[in-house]
Parts: C-alpha cells; sequence; structure tokens
C-alpha cells in the first residue's frame, strides 16, 4: 500500500526551492512520485496520507560520531531522531554500531553527500519545524522516529 506524505512545503533537496503543499508517494522502501499534493491524490486516491506539520524533504546524512548512549541501537536512535537517514562510515567505530546501523536500514556511506528525493530512490524523508527540528524521520519507507 502506497502512502503519500505531504507537508506546507516540500523540498526534493534542502538546498533548492521548495514546492508549497507538496508531497511523497512512498510505496515499501522506494519513491513511486514527487510533485504538488492535488496532483499525487488524485493519482493515488486509495494511498494513505500523513499531513506533517513544517517541511519535508530528504532525509539528513550524519557527519560525525553518533550521539553517546548505553547501547549502539540507542546511538542509532539519536541519529534517527535527528532527521538522519545515512551516517559517514567512519563513525561507524564503536562494537555493534554498524551491525545496529543496518538493522535500523541507515544508510552507511564512504562519505557525506547532499541528500535528494528522486523517483525510484530510497524513501528516505525528513519533517523538520520552523527551528531546523526534526519532527518525523522515515527511513527506507519505514516511519522510524516521530516526535509527539
Amino acid at each position: 500500500m502506497e502512502t503519500i506524505h505531504t507537508a506546507d512545503q516540500m523540498y526534493s533537496r534542502w538546498d533548492l526551492a521548495p514546492v508549497g503543499a507538496g508531497a511523497v508517494v512512498v510505496a515499501r522502501d522506494r519513491v513511486v512520485a514527487l510533485g504538488a499534493f492535488a496532483d499525487l491524490r488524485e493519482r493515488w486516491p486509495t494511498a494513505r496520507v500523513r499531513t506533517w506539520p513544517g517541511a519535508l524533504g530528504p532525509g539528513r546524512v550524519h557527519d560525525g560520531p553518533l550521539p553517546d548512549a548505553p547501547t549502539p541501537r540507542e546511538r542509532v536512535h539519536a541519529v534517527l531522531k535527528t532527521g538522519a537517514t545515512a551516517v559517514v562510515e567512519e563513525h561507524l567505530d564503536a562494537p555493534g554500531l554498524r551491525a545496529a546501523a543496518e538493522r535500523n536500514d541507515l544508510l552507511v556511506l564512504p562519505h557525506a553527500r547532499p541528500s535528494l528525493i528522486t523517483d525510484a530512490g530510497r524513501a528516505d524523508l525528513a519533517v523538520l519545524d520552523a527551528d531546523g527540528a526534526c519532527i518525523a524521520t522515515v527511513c527506507a519507507g519505514r516511519l522510524v522516529h516521530r516526535r509527539r
């Protein structure tokens, strides 16, 4: 089943102009389409809709040591709570950290790169409030963090 994620503003890349009332259609772990919500809703009338406050865009890349926490799983979750869906490989140096990242579908990259939402690309999304704080994170199509 498809899910349409929509927000007041949607960015395919954080440094480009937003699409007002934009949306992203996700099926399993992939982006099926992105564009204006009204157009996508018409094309996918039975899709579940998640409407978010703030700005919807690509998941962030965490380029630095992972936050301290008691377990590797909690360290990975702390990264997901920031809207990051990828980490740079050199920062997965503690025992069990790489396995925890892979279990949670966090992308492991050889180096930092710009994030982008593309058709048929992996469904990695972040929803940010006006201050840039993460409201929600979608990693490989799964909602893995939602601020209450």
